[in-house]
């Protein structure tokens, strides 16, 4: 399940990223909500990747789990984002995408819970 919505996640980002942004025109009342988009949706995706890439290490079944791997997760985005504030990088700082990863992780940590209690819930009944 993780594999298949990291997968979508990463195609809607992409598609924002390098064919909607660049190539479309966007009404300029939408446009703040488009440029934030990317960071929200890879910051909801953070619960969903930490399960499928990192699965043989560690597996999030608890509260817990879910917690620090989400805290972790953000605190490495806010990290990357105070990072380009490094001229070197060529990137732009923005407080607006350290709030939309916030608001994407929480969102995301949301999600991820009712799926982790949906799937216990399942193990429980099938015994």
């Amino acid at each position: 399940m993780s594999r298949r919505i990291m997968i979508a996640g990463t195609l809607i980002i992409w598609s924002i990223k390098f064919l909607l942004r660049p190539f479309i025109f966007i009404d300029p009342v939408l446009k703040p909500l488009v440029g934030l988009a990317p960071n929200l949706i890879g910051s909801f995706l953070l619960p969903f990747g930490a399960c499928w890439f990192f699965q043989r290490i560690f597996r999030l079944e608890t509260d817990t789990d879910l917690n620090v791997t989400c805290s972790v997760g953000l605190l490495m985005v806010v990290i990357n984002e105070y990072l380009q504030l490094i001229p070197i990088f060529g990137r732009t700082f923005d407080y607006l995408d350290i709030i939309s990863s916030v608001i994407g992780v929480f969102l995301g940590h949301l999600y991820f819970k009712r799926l982790m209690a949906r799937y216990t819930l399942a193990t429980v009944q099938a015994s």
